[in-house]
């Protein structure tokens, strides 16, 4: 993607909004990502955060300093030695907060997205218009290959969706904004760091915003792509995918929650999700999709006993 050089004096308004981008080993999907964000039009100033986990290489540190470089955004690119993904993206949101004091508004994107035309204007427009805390927006995917619609239709692609309104929360940071005041009343660093290699503290910590009364709004007009390869929609992935989202929500009931109401939770878990995957069976026909609730309940299980996934753990 293109990045315009269109000079739109972005560089003499005060910043008022910071996007965050972590990235690892995947420099020419930041490329994308970058140029998606770069080409945002605004009638505020904005800057942009990159971080790279990969210290051995930090290709993705280098890329983004070069395209950076060639414009007039305020920046700042650094690389996080302590590898995953919570101290990839603390470390992006921390600094943004240090480095741009004026800032009021932070949102992070993943580098394997790419921000439609609007998305920056969309998601500050809705956190000032209704006062909010947090906002999200649509994440659509787009698959390297064709799938079925099947696979398409599958759980684990489907976000929220429908119009602007205010919800209980968000459930991913890939498409987000945070507003400075509850990075100042959260406890600090924000995301928790047991979820480093799980994944999930994106979803940990926005629980932790709900219990903490801010509120949270869904931009209809916010959207990003998320660009799905190949290896992410084979029916092994799939269903590991699917149990690793129950462990995940294991582990935060077992924060968030009453241990007698976890256990209970649990206990019940494997018949509701067996019911639940017969009932999306008989209306979708899809074996795969229909076995996300049962297998999310299998990874409720095996979290409670003690065995967590540990996909974002990189050998070096």
């Amino acid at each position: 993607m293109a990045v315009k050089q269109a000079d739109r004096n972005i560089a003499a308004r005060p910043v008022e909004a910071v996007v965050c981008i972590p990235t690892f080993r995947r420099p020419d999907w930041l490329d994308r990502t970058l140029a998606s964000v770069l080409n945002q039009e605004t009638d505020f100033g904005f800057a942009v955060v990159v971080v790279d986990n990969d210290a051995g290489k930090a290709e993705g540190a280098a890329r983004a300093r070069e395209m950076l470089a060639a414009g007039n955004i305020a920046h700042r690119v650094l690389i996080e030695a302590n590898q995953g993904n919570v101290h990839a993206i603390n470390r992006a949101f921390v600094v943004a907060q240090d480095a741009f004091p004026e800032a009021e508004f932070f949102l992070m994107i993943d580098d394997d997205e790419m921000a439609l035309p609007g998305w920056l204007a969309a998601m500050v427009a809705t956190a000032r218009k209704e006062d909010a805390d947090i906002v999200g927006g649509p994440v659509l995917r787009q698959f390297d290959l064709p799938v079925p619609a099947a696979i398409a239709r599958h759980p684990l692609f489907v976000s929220i969706d429908g119009v602007t309104r205010q919800v209980d929360q968000i459930h991913g940071s890939g498409n987000c904004l945070i507003r400075r005041r509850v990075f100042a009343r959260m406890a600090q660093p924000p995301f928790d760091a047991r979820f480093n290699f799980l994944g999930g503290g994106d979803m940990e910590f926005f629980t932790r915003c709900k219990e903490a009364g801010f509120s949270t709004w869904w931009c209809e007009e916010a959207v990003v792509h998320e660009f799905v390869p190949a290896e992410r929609v084979s029916a092994a992935f799939l269903v590991k995918r699917s149990i690793r989202t129950g462990s995940i929500n294991y582990v935060i009931d077992r924060l968030h929650k009453p241990a007698a109401l976890v256990l209970a939770k649990n206990a019940g878990s494997l018949g509701l999700g067996l019911l639940r995957s017969l009932g999306l069976l008989v209306r979708t026909g899809s074996l795969l999709g229909a076995s996300h609730p049962f297998l999310m309940s299998v990874g409720r299980v095996v979290a409670s006993l003690g065995v967590l996934p540990q996909p974002y753990k990189a050998t070096r």
